[in-house]
């Protein structure tokens, strides 16, 4: 089976690494000079970083066996992280049950109503069952507390989904707590983090090195124009041009293919899929984002000694400072120290369509809140990296929302972030969606192919 993957991120080079190790031939066409998407690098400070920050959890089961698998282990670390808390112009740890005890913008009866409510989430195992008819605000207001609501819980939702905040499901914040919890020693120890040692961009490294050797072909560069569908089924892709990472000649502008698995944005997807029926249509334009940008500073001084210091004051225009270097010693870095501004907005919002240079005149003040011994002198180097597609908006009963990863197009699938559920996005889920749908499309190659019944009558 020949099969035509769109989209060069985590979940595409999955795909086609799968769908090698089951002795089929993929090909991936990446519109980007770049590989990678939302785990994409650059250069900095003498080595690799995620354009987006990243780490991992000790859940995260698929992308450690991708990482064994690639011969990558002894690149992973396992480091105590840090977490904080930005409220009334202070800044909180966050790590241990004293450190609640501690957080005096809420009343002591209220501290201890939090961490029951985080104790008694971590212990839920059917998030779903439980909780997909209700909204995050409504559950938290009521079990929470109003306070606690107030001070803690709602300006982070409102950091991640703007104002879209009060439709977002309580599974997700579920599932966003479960998986915190899950990643601390002995429940609310100190939490342990993932992280890769010159970046995960090693991952996409290794897996492009694995899918040339097993036949497949990897494009950068290249803009796949539309799907092209024959007698009812996914035929093909049509292309503007093409060159390999090796730089290789042009190719022809269609390469066909026994079936065509997407893994970009719904809207994206959309344009490439004009023969899609109606209903499924629908079901894609109803699933919507939330644009993320980071605004990455290198430093020559430390701005907190936190990891991840989310930001509980409305009046700052980011949700979080993650300062990696508080996770990978600065030594890795030439002796910099890396900050990532991140914030999460709708595409229409003016920060979105800002320059790095006007971003970082808006942020300033801020960072001088955050430490007043902050100077713009500081400042070495910086970058601002933005995607439309940075988070899917989970509503309620999203169970039910869910595009098919099978479209109604035979031989045409789809597999993005908005089909990760109960989880939140991210690479480990970006790879079991990958081995799903490579399953799902060789199941259905076997069915209706005559090679495939042959293949399957041998068996």
């Amino acid at each position: 089976m020949r099969v035509g993957i769109i989209g060069g991120g985590i979940g595409g080079l999955a795909a086609a690494y799968e769908l090698g190790k089951r002795g089929h031939e993929a090909m991936v066409f990446e519109a980007a000079p770049q590989l990678g998407g939302l785990a994409g690098t650059f250069e900095v400070a003498g080595t690799r970083l995620e354009k987006f920050y990243k780490h991992i959890f000790v859940s995260d089961t698929d992308i450690i066996e991708y990482i064994h698998d690639l011969g990558l282990a002894d690149r992973l670390q396992w480091i105590a992280s840090s977490v904080g808390y930005f409220s009334r112009g202070k800044v909180y740890n966050f790590v241990t049950p004293l450190d609640l005890l501690r957080f005096d913008p809420i009343s002591l009866p209220d501290r201890i109503r939090l961490g029951v409510v985080s104790l008694y989430l971590q212990r839920q195992a059917d998030g779903i069952a439980r909780y997909e008819g209700v909204t995050a605000a409504e559950w938290l207001r009521r079990y929470a507390g109003e306070r606690n609501y107030a001070v803690v819980w709602e300006p982070l939702l409102r950091g991640k989904f703007g104002d879209s905040a009060p439709e977002v499901g309580m599974t997700w914040f579920w599932g966003k707590m479960r998986l915190r919890f899950g990643s601390r020693d002995k429940g609310m120890g100190r939490e342990r983090l993932g992280y890769l040692l010159d970046s995960f961009g090693q991952i996409q490294d290794a897996l492009v090195e694995r899918v040339t050797r097993q036949g497949s072909r990897v494009f950068t560069g290249v803009r796949v124009r539309r799907v092209v569908v024959t007698g009812g089924r996914a035929a093909g892709l049509e292309v503007d041009h093409a060159g390999d990472r090796a730089g290789a000649p042009p190719a022809p502008s269609r390469y066909p293919c026994d079936a065509v698995i997407a893994t970009v944005p719904s809207p994206v997807f959309l344009r490439l899929a004009p023969d899609l029926p109606t209903a499924y249509t629908e079901r894609l334009q109803g699933r919507r984002y939330q644009a993320v940008m980071c605004l990455i500073l290198v430093l020559k001084h430390p701005l907190t000694p936190i990891y991840w210091l989310n930001i509980g004051d409305t009046a700052i225009p980011f949700v979080a400072v993650i300062e990696q270097t508080n996770l990978i010693p600065p030594e890795h870095y030439q002796g910099k120290h890396i900050v990532y501004l991140s914030n999460y907005l709708a595409p229409d919002q003016p920060l979105y369509g800002m320059d790095a240079d006007h971003l970082l005149e808006v942020y300033l003040p801020h960072l001088q809140k955050i430490n007043p011994a902050f100077r713009r002198e500081w400042i070495e180097s910086y970058a601002l990296f933005q995607d439309d597609a940075g988070q899917p908006i989970i509503t309620t009963h999203y169970s039910h929302k869910i595009p098919d990863l099978r479209t109604p197009v035979p031989g045409l699938y789809l597999a993005n972030t908005t089909q990760i559920y109960p989880e939140d996005r991210g690479q480990n889920y970006s790879i079991r969606l990958a081995r799903r749908v490579v399953a799902m499309c060789e199941e259905d190659w076997a069915a209706a192919s005559p090679v495939g019944l042959a293949a399957r009558g041998q068996e």
